[in-house]
């Protein structure tokens, strides 16, 4: 039986060591407060899916990025794979290249393996691999955020032109258009996660990725669950089964 691979990068707020951070810990809670994405790990929970999690905040390894700064674009703005900025611009922590590639070896590519071995595993078992990138998004933009636009959908799905077939994007576009939900596609962010290894090569890897408008299920700014968290969380998981069926 096909199972979902559900990568969920941005939901833990653990940081393993503060190792070249500078500033104190009530300023990063709040820049933790901003970034992550709150309870991703509960609205998208499958207990008959693979679950792939990142067990560390993405301020302190940001598994979703390139390895590479120089291939990142979110580099300049101090969050490539390793975070050395606030979202302010004020510098967060000082990274040495030791620190940088101790990080990366023990963290990044430990993550990325897992990740890979899971693809490779259900390519195994059945053929096709369905990635679902598993995101939310605050309902009004960060200063480091490339799309300023204020006006923000419900939801988000990101696609990559060689990983998500055009079926996915037809099925995902009616399904919120029928529960009643504005749906970006590529907006405000964009592209779906592939492990390297089958990235632009194995077409038979589907990858599509499913933001939440936060405003949805929290009581933003803070990371209070809204009334309208269940709702959500049983919309979201209809989704999953929709992916299922179609996939």
């Amino acid at each position: 039986m096909k199972k979902l691979l559900l990568h969920i990068p941005h939901a833990s707020v653990v940081i393993p060591f503060y190792d070249g951070y500078i500033n104190d810990q009530l300023k990063i809670e709040k820049e933790q407060l901003k970034l992550t994405d709150w309870y991703t790990d509960q609205l998208f929970f499958s207990s008959s899916d693979i679950l792939i999690k990142a067990p560390f905040s993405r301020i302190f390894c940001d598994v979703e990025r390139f390895e590479n700064d120089a291939d990142e674009v979110m580099s300049k703005y101090g969050m490539g794979a390793v975070y050395t900025h606030f979202d302010s611009g004020e510098l967060m922590r000082e990274v040495t290249p030791n620190l940088r590639n101790s990080i990366m070896q023990e963290y990044y590519w430990k993550h990325h393996n897992e990740f890979t071995f899971a693809v490779s595993n259900e390519l195994e078992k059945n053929g096709t691999c369905l990635i679902v990138d598993c995101h939310s998004y605050p309902s009004t933009p960060i200063t480091r955020d490339l799309n300023q636009s204020p006006q923000r959908p419900d939801f988000n799905i990101g696609i990559d032109p060689f990983h998500t077939p055009q079926f996915l994007i037809d099925a995902s576009v009616a399904f919120f258009e029928e529960k009643g939900y504005s749906l970006g596609v590529d907006w405000p962010y964009s592209s779906t996660i592939v492990p390297m290894d089958f990235y632009q090569k194995n077409p038979n890897v589907y990858s599509i990725m499913l933001e939440i408008n936060r405003g949805l299920y929290l009581l933003e700014p803070g990371n209070e669950k809204s009334e309208q968290f269940t709702a959500i969380q049983q919309l979201v998981q209809d989704f999953l089964k929709m992916l299922k069926n179609n996939y």
